[in-house]
């Protein structure tokens, strides 16, 4: 170990030893000193103030401050030897069990009643009581008790404020919190590279008080200032880019495609046997504007399941083909492709029947183009869209394999964004000579902060108007292991529906046996939950129970296309009664006639997830009903957000509550780059006015210096801050 200033870029093998670095390197990912100084606490624990017990939840990795009440040694069951049961509480009245297995006398000594400490470990349940086996913990000082104050590591919580580092079991937080103080015994930190004119006017401390403070806050006062540094350094970062890529993209070329008078999209309007909502005409003129710039539109259309997006992307593509384009539309899934190329063709009639009989005279051809195409089938399809007669085509990520040439690609439409990776959306924009028009359309409402963060490089549309006709859907949420009588009364329900002539789907978190899909909720679970629910078990037992007599279909995405589209249309058709279905069902998929939704192990799908299945009914002029069926208990944070789903239909502040249970990082797309999040302090969600503050500054300083020519060390800030890779993502949402 060195006694030389430590920099950012020192190994930590150097600072605190190769095996500690080993550790820190192979648990958390952080091999320098600079890793280890941005790795900031994930809470402070105060003397006075404990963490609440019964909040945490079961497979959670948690610290937590706790005094010991009693112990008790009882021998073992099953083998020699005697186990430790150690009772902790939070002062609150929580109360969690610490189980040490062999013989242990030293530790009963050692953990006496009274004594506070930290113990870490992952939570488990046992009979109906929390507890965490053989969890790694550190006694906290008390007063004069000399054999505690001895031990090196109380020495971290000295002060009021109890620094709680994200840990690994290897490597708890206390080990965490000697190896910074090792480091920043030594540390010299960075050169500031925030501009001291933005220090200034936004009131904020330099980077090396703010790295101190973080992590051995003097004050709470001290500790709020680094954090807000901190914080601002995230924001700003990012802001940075998103402003500079919007700059750089604002001088790229594309060809207008001007509205023209008397074409296809007039035509389209005249047909529509319904009047368009004040929202999608305003949304409609915003990017028909778009359109008509020699600027590629780079536009984000939100709207809450069923608001209409649809009719407005088919009418901008309308827009595009009556100016000479093409149109691609990129779906998620080829039962959500074939549903818009039917959807299509139906609103569109003959204005889609180009070299048919009975065609308008200036009408398009519709094509869709998946993986399941037949070779004949397919070679005719990629024809009409290589020589330009088929003005709209639509398909699944089968439309960025090469052999799929577009004669003139105007515009790109992206459903659901979210579920498409960077590649994949930058190979379809390849597919144009000169950059297209991107619209990108999400059903997921994103609150404020979200969209000036993750999209503020996108000009953001928002559809929040329902099309008259819509049904309410009324969610209840069915607790299966406390009043099992529930879920039987839910099932009569679902029969009392189809028996009024109605359909329903039932959702499974799993299809089966078989490799994991990307429709799947995770199956592994080591603490004592059984695996999730899954569709083809699930399908047969209430054949044989509760459904009998019922046509029930089966649909997920392991099942070949034909097969899916074969299922989806007797559904439609309403030749099934009941669909059996995974998430596969979550997006686009419109059967108005049915009115029941049951979500099986609902605690096991994400909040926004849940608002997106619930939009499936309630699509027709019969009202809708989801039931959430769980056995989370009561009091629980799973059980909670169930009731969150249950109580509003209001998308925004779902988004909200989904956007405050989820890592913010994730927002960033750290689960699509596989890198940690960095986003490390700032909240998408409670730093509203920073995040705001911090794009104002951003927009000055880009107009100013566009490629921060004249502020180096904030470039380079900026660069480590957001990696390429991460840049990318933002920049195509």
């Amino acid at each position: 170990m060195t006694s030389e200033p430590a920099t950012v870029d020192t190994p930590l093998k150097k600072l605190v030893g190769e095996k500690t670095a080993k550790a820190l390197a192979g648990h958390l990912d952080l091999h320098t000193a600079g890793d280890l100084i941005y790795h900031f606490p994930r809470r402070y624990d105060e003397r006075g103030e404990h963490t609440d017990i019964r909040s945490l939840d079961v497979g959670e990795q948690v610290t937590v401050l706790a005094q010991v009440q009693r112990t008790a040694v009882r021998p073992m069951r099953q083998r020699r030897g005697s186990l430790l049961e150690v009772t902790v509480g939070d002062g609150s009245g929580g109360v969690l069990t610490l189980t040490f297995f062999g013989n242990q006398a030293w530790r009963e000594r050692e953990l006496r009643p009274g004594r506070w400490g930290l113990f870490a470990g992952k939570v488990t349940e046992f009979r109906g009581k929390r507890q965490l086996n053989g969890p790694e913990y550190v006694l906290l000082g008390e007063g004069g008790d000399g054999e505690a104050a001895a031990n090196e590591e109380v020495e971290e919580f000295a002060g009021a404020l109890i620094p709680v580092y994200p840990a690994a079991a290897a490597v708890p937080t206390w080990v965490i919190a000697r190896c910074v103080r090792v480091v920043l015994d030594t540390f010299t930190p960075p050169e500031d590279p925030l501009p001291a004119t933005v220090r200034a006017t936004r009131n904020l401390v330099g980077i090396g008080s703010a790295l101190r403070e973080i992590h051995r806050p003097s004050t709470k006062e001290e500790l709020y200032r680094a954090r807000r540094r901190l914080k601002w350094d995230e924001a700003f970062a990012v802001q940075l880019t998103l402003v500079q890529r919007k700059h750089r993209a604002a001088a790229w070329p594309a060809r207008a495609r001007p509205a023209k008078p008397g074409g296809l999209l007039d035509a389209f309007d005249a047909r529509l046997p319904y009047e368009l909502t004040a929202g999608q005409q305003a949304v409609g003129r915003e990017i028909a504007a778009d359109l008509a710039t020699a600027h590629p539109m780079h536009r984000l259309l939100q709207g809450e399941v069923g608001s209409g997006k649809t009719v407005v992307a088919l009418r901008a593509m309308l827009q595009v083909v009556d100016a000479g384009g093409q149109a691609a539309l990129l779906a998620p899934t080829e039962v959500l492709a074939a549903q818009h190329h039917r959807g299509m063709l139906d609103l569109l009639g003959p204005l889609a029947q180009a070299g048919e009989l009975g065609a308008a005279d200036n009408a398009t051809r519709v094509e869709l183009v998946t993986g399941s195409l037949g070779a004949a089938a397919r070679r005719r399809a990629l024809a009409e869209v290589a020589e330009g007669r088929a003005g709209i085509v639509l398909g699944t990520h089968a439309l960025l394999y090469e052999g799929v040439d577009f004669h003139d690609l105007g515009l790109v439409v992206v459903d659901e964004q979210h579920r498409f990776g960077v590649e994949q959306r930058d190979a379809l924009r390849a597919k144009a000579d000169q950059p297209p028009h991107v619209l990108v359309m999400t059903a997921t409402p994103i609150p404020r902060t979200v969209a000036m963060t993750v999209y503020g490089d996108l000009e953001v549309s928002t559809l929040s108007q329902l099309p008259q006709g819509r049904s309410p859907i009324a969610s209840h949420v069915v607790p299966a292991a406390e009043k099992p009588a529930f879920l039987d009364r839910a099932w009569r329900r679902l029969r009392e529906e189809v028996a009024a002539g109605h359909q329903a789907y039932v959702v499974c978190p799993r299809i089966g046996e078989g490799p994991q899909s990307d429709e799947e909720a995770p199956r592994e679970d080591d603490n004592g939950r059984r695996p999730p629910l899954a569709v083809t078990e699930v399908a047969p037992l209430l054949a044989e129970g509760p459904l009998h007599g019922l046509r029930i279909g089966v649909l997920h995405g392991r099942l070949p296309a034909d097969e899916k589209d074969a299922v989806m249309r007797s559904f439609a058709a309403g030749d099934l009664d009941v669909l059996v279905a995974t998430t596969v069902v979550e997006v686009g998929v419109n059967v108005p006639n049915a009115t029941v939704m049951i979500v099986l192990d609902a605690d096991r799908f994400g909040v926004s997830q849940l608002h997106q299945l619930r939009g499936r009914v309630g699509r027709g002029s019969a009202a809708g009903l989801c039931l959430l069926v769980t056995e989370a208990v009561e009091g629980s944070s799973a059980r909670e957000r169930l009731d969150a789903v249950a109580s509003t239909t209001d998308g925004f502040k779902l988004a909200e509550l989904d956007l405050e249970q989820r890592r913010e990082g994730d927002v960033l797309g750290a689960t699509q780059s596989g890198r940690r999040s960095h986003l490390r302090l700032l909240s998408l969600l409670r730093d509203t006015d920073l995040i705001r503050d911090a794009r104002a500054e951003a927009i000055a300083l880009v107009e100013e210096d566009p490629e921060l020519a004249r502020h180096p060390a904030l470039a380079a800030s900026v660069a480590a801050l957001v990696d390429e890779e991460r840049a990318e993502y933002l920049e195509k949402g």
